[in-house]
């Protein structure tokens, strides 16, 4: 099972009516070749780790909206499938997103 991150979508940024600030980010992959049972994405403040699970459940989809990024911050991202047998993959390639500064 191998994973291949397509990328990060650019920082997206919003206001809410009280004019608080949110930013959030969305990575997308490629699907496995192999059969799976889903994704999980993984996090993390420095490259090369280490990382911390995102998601709760298996994601079945190919992209992962982040809304909890930080103004100003820089997050590295991975992804794993995890296969039929319950085995999960090693980490994709890693990607960088850069959050702005309002």
């Amino acid at each position: 099972m191998l994973v291949s991150l397509a990328g990060c979508a650019g920082g997206n940024t919003t206001a809410d009516p009280t004019g608080t600030i949110q930013h959030s980010t969305t990575i997308s992959w490629a699907a496995s070749t192999s059969t799976v049972l889903g994704y999980n994405v993984y996090r993390g403040v420095q490259s090369g780790g280490p990382y911390t699970q995102m998601n709760e459940v298996l994601d079945v989809g190919t992209n992962y909206v982040d809304n909890t990024v930080q103004s100003g911050q820089t997050y590295y991202y991975v992804v794993t499938a995890e296969g039929t047998n319950g085995l999960e993959s090693v980490y994709s390639s890693e990607v960088v997103m850069v959050i702005p500064i309002p």
